[in-house]
């Protein structure tokens, strides 16, 4: 009998709360879809040619599972809430009927017993298919052929899917169990009655929370958009400061923002009792003053998910656009401020290692004279420029195949390739054609600026070095680095390289002894390639996971707030047609309604998305110039199109509940 009741209860469920049913389904199929990453062809193969951050992929992958999973689990919870709510008056006839509320409490836990069941294998099915996707992706991601693809079933993945979200069930069940032994018949049977409470009924208060979260929040975009991401972590509390004041910002902004314009609005007598406004500013005011804590958890939501989505995206492209300038040789390391004379040459000599017969190197040493950026530049940065030997440079060009270039003994060349120093460096070019090194203005020959790396790296790493005649530096300048630039026989040049990248494994894990032969760093261009496809491919796939499940909470959240509150205000539509409104004004109230309470979460979050994006656009300019306005542009459209759906579903359904209750 139970059984049946609950089956009834959950097919009139679906019929009007398919939003809550979707949304189950698909944070299944998300969750399924990317735990099943590991099990995908191209990610085996890596992993079997021993390569180790498909572990760390995995690893990832797995504890940001436990994170998503409690923002599920906080999102159910939120939607039972709002569910028993809704049927408060259907639970009360069944007290008032002289039903247990242990025995309602058996028809709810079968209720979540059928809708989980439905929900995991409707959810694991979409999420099979879905996944195939995924591993088309990793495919392309990992530069594998195509033709591997096979379809694959995760059977971890489905274990650990079935498993998390049947704990987030059980906790579902105790929820309810607990909110049904709280029930009390007069409250079930008049709390339709009810109506919200608006707080803060001093239009002085609704100011001050007003003013006070604008404040927070513009403070905190100053702060981050001065310093940035490179320089804001290394300034202790100041990220937690930061963070703090967007959240409280955003926290009073929803706080007081619908009593400050009632208040506002009261006193244009002209738009306040114009039609049906007095009505609509009223129902909003209400909803957004009881729902003000979900909608700033909302808005922050939509914030991350656009910030997840869009620097997944750019991070990746961003890097492998940097590789290109940034890897010129097969090989390199290098060892800073080299102490008594050594050198990487003699480190290399005193632990026995030498370079295969037919590789082409070119030892090479930087040099600082106590010259700044900011003394031949202007501004703040104090980072020190770079002097290279005429020789050594041309040793290396030799190296890249390039022509020699000579110097005059009061000349010099200026070389920079890191993307927000470059048009600094040219500008000055532009302006002045001498650079004073030693108290000596140089000519500068080069009429264009020479970007490129003088070793291959991860990124672009030359803030700015100057080439100039070998005396100046022999009499006064300090090494700064000493460097090895290789490009391996090409008859053996895995093997070359292998061999080198042991030797430099060698210094990494400390099997050298550093007071003898220094500290080298380096690698060569494929581990870099390979490194650099593991970091972006990681934070792509967590990018878009985390903003996929964002999205889709933000969305049933809102969607859910407007649906499962309908029936509190039905007697105020009744109302209205007593009063002889019609039908299509009635519908105008509720698209009004849900449209403005759809919309205030996503326009705070699109400006904290911008503020944000253009500080992590500045940050990824160290590396590269970064394309970041296209992901953006994509993850809005995307956005965008979800959303709407979500807010016609949400506004059809509304306007047919109302319309069959009036």
């Amino acid at each position: 009998m139970d059984f049946k009741i609950a089956l009834r209860n959950v097919k009139k469920s679906f019929k009007d709360y398919g939003v809550y049913f979707l949304t189950l389904t698909l944070a299944v199929c998300i969750f399924y879809t990317f735990n099943s990453v590991g099990s995908q062809k191209a990610l085996i193969e890596i992993q079997n040619s021993g390569r180790s951050y498909v572990d760390t992929l995995n690893s990832i992958m797995s504890y940001t599972s436990i994170f998503v999973i409690f923002i599920l689990g906080s999102l159910i919870l939120y939607a039972n809430k709002f569910l028993i709510k809704k049927r408060n008056k259907e639970f009360g006839i069944y007290m008032t009927l002289g039903m247990k509320k242990f025995k309602i409490s058996k028809i709810l836990i079968w209720e979540t017993l059928i809708v989980g069941i439905i929900s995991l294998i409707g959810g694991l099915i979409i999420g099979i298919i879905f996944s195939q996707g995924i591993s088309v992706l990793s495919l392309n991601l990992f530069d594998i052929d195509i033709n591997k693809y096979k379809f694959v079933i995760s059977n971890s993945a489905i274990i650990k899917t079935i498993i998390y979200f049947g704990i987030m069930f059980f906790f579902v069940m105790l929820f309810n169990i607990t909110v049904i032994s709280k029930f009390k018949i007069i409250d079930l049977i008049t709390s339709i009655k009810k109506n919200e409470k608006v707080k803060f009924k001093n239009p002085f208060i609704h100011l001050i929370f007003f003013l006070v979260g604008l404040v927070f929040l513009n403070t905190a975009y100053a702060i981050v958009l001065k310093i940035g991401l490179y320089d804001i972590f290394d300034m202790g509390f100041l990220p937690l400061i930061v963070i703090m004041l967007g959240v409280i910002g955003t926290i009073l902004f929803f706080l007081s923002v619908s009593s400050f314009f009632i208040y506002l609005f009261k006193r244009i007598k002209g738009v306040y009792f114009k039609g049906l406004n007095i009505f609509v500013i009223k129902q909003i005011g209400s909803k957004i003053n009881t729902n003000f804590l979900s909608m700033s958890i909302i808005c922050l939501m939509l914030f991350i998910t656009t910030g997840a989505l869009s620097s997944g995206i750019a991070f990746r492209n961003t890097f492998n656009n940097v590789l290109v300038e940034a890897t010129p040789f097969d090989g390199s390391a290098y060892m800073y401020s080299p102490e008594n004379g050594l050198t990487i040459e003699k480190s290399f000599e005193k632990i026995g290692f030498k370079f295969n017969e037919g590789d082409e190197v070119v030892y090479f040493n930087e040099y600082k004279l106590g010259t700044k950026l900011f003394h031949i530049l202007g501004g703040s940065s104090g980072y020190d420029v770079s002097y290279i030997k005429i020789s050594d440079y041309n040793k290396i060009r030799e190296l890249k195949g390039e022509e020699k270039i000579e110097l005059l003994d009061d000349e010099i060349l200026m070389i920079s390739n890191v993307d927000n120093l470059v048009p600094i460096v040219e500008d000055y070019m532009k302006n002045n054609d001498t650079v004073k090194v030693n108290g000596i203005d140089y000519k500068i020959k080069n009429d264009k600026l020479i970007k490129e790396n003088l070793i291959t790296d991860n990124f672009k790493n030359n803030f700015l070095t100057i080439v100039i005649n070998d005396k100046v530096l022999e009499d006064n300048g300090v090494v700064r680095s000493s460097n090895v630039n290789v490009n391996f026989n090409k008859n053996n040049k895995q093997e070359s390289e292998d061999k080198f990248l042991k030797v430099l494994s060698e210094y990494r894990y400390g099997k050298v002894n550093y007071d003898e032969v220094g500290l080298v760093f380096g690698s060569t261009r494929n581990a870099i390639y390979e490194e650099n496809k593991g970091l972006t491919t990681t934070i792509l796939f967590i990018g878009i996971y985390l903003g996929i499940i964002f999205l889709i909470s933000s969305m049933a959240l809102l969607a859910l707030q407007q649906l499962t509150e309908v029936n509190d205000s039905i007697h105020r539509y009744k109302s209205l047609k007593k009063l002889g409104v019609s039908v299509k004004q009635i519908n105008g109230t509720i698209f009004t309604q849900v449209l403005v309470y759809f919309s205030l979460p996503v326009c705070l979050s699109i400006i904290h998305s911008v503020v944000g994006l253009k500080v992590v656009s500045n940050f990824l300019q160290t590396f590269n110039r970064p394309n970041i306005f296209i992901p953006s542009i994509i993850t809005m459209i995307v956005m965008l199109i979800v959303y709407l759906l979500y807010f016609y579903v949400t506004y059809t359904t509304y306007k047919n509940v109302v319309k069959n209750e009036i």
